[in-house]
């Protein structure tokens, strides 16, 4: 799926679709692909981004020489936390990246960052459980003066 969306980006930025007669001459043109390994909430993932033969491709949905798709993740968590179910996501991810995304996927997605941040903020209380406490006493029987 990432692919489908980079190749989309690829089609944009040239301007003309994969095999289109529109790329003879046009003074760029698609230049094979490289390998690349990223991280993300799914674990790793081996993906192959497109190139331009001029090397201005830039793609937006993993930049060059990021190794975390977390900024996309990111982007499906923060639709998610603003109300919209997962089949809500859907519409923005194909009108952004040209690419399907099943609702499935965001699901695990999004259950994936609730879980982890629920561990995390779980691991904050009980380490702060566990931090040493002054002990505090105090009466209420005293005199006011």
């Amino acid at each position: 799926m990432v692919e489908k969306l980079l190749e989309k980006e690829m089609e944009d930025h040239l301007g003309y679709e994969k095999h289109s007669s529109k790329g003879n001459l046009s003074g760029n043109s698609r230049n094979g692909k490289t390998k690349k390994t990223v991280h993300g909430s799914q674990g790793d993932l081996a993906i192959e981004v497109p190139r331009d033969r001029n090397g201005e491709f830039e793609p937006k949905l993993i930049k060059k020489r990021e190794t975390h798709i977390s900024s996309f993740d990111n982007k499906i968590i923060s639709m998610y936390a603003r109300g919209m179910t997962t089949r809500d996501i859907q519409s923005p991810i194909k009108e952004i990246y040209g690419g399907d995304i099943s609702p499935t996927m965001i699901s695990k997605i999004t259950d994936k960052v609730i879980k982890e941040f629920t561990g995390d903020l779980k691991e904050g209380l009980q380490s702060a459980d566990r931090s040493p406490r002054r002990e505090t006493s105090f009466s209420l029987k005293g005199e006011m003066g």
